[in-house]
């Protein structure tokens, strides 16, 4: 834990360091999405000693991932996208990103 916060933030911490961990990131990674989550949360909350504008007028964390546990991680890869659309031949791929790709393939995301 980088630094001293109440119990109720450590148990969010763990809880979102495991959960992150569960989903296949490192570490390292999962450490530092619990670490802003956390510190997102505290300063929304009034907790911490200072916050930037964008955190303290963004959407909680909590209700930003409400909104999108039901619609997966982001469905496919953009590598996924990439490979269908060879298997297609659509021309240009190469310099689209994934929602060019997507649109391109017709799908819907």
């Amino acid at each position: 834990m980088p630094q001293s916060m109440g119990n109720k933030r450590e148990r969010q911490y763990e809880h979102i360091k495991d959960s992150v961990l569960k989903r296949g990131s490192s570490e390292k990674r999962a450490e530092e999405i619990a670490g802003r989550t956390v510190n997102k949360v505290r300063a929304q909350k009034g907790e911490a000693k200072t916050a930037s504008k964008t955190s303290l007028n963004d959407m909680s964390p909590s209700r930003r991932g409400g909104l999108r546990s039901h619609s997966g991680a982001g469905g496919r890869t953009y590598a996924e996208l990439y490979a269908e659309a060879a298997d297609k031949h659509i021309r240009g791929r190469s310099s689209m990103n994934k929602a060019e790709l997507l649109k391109a393939l017709g799908s819907r995301h």
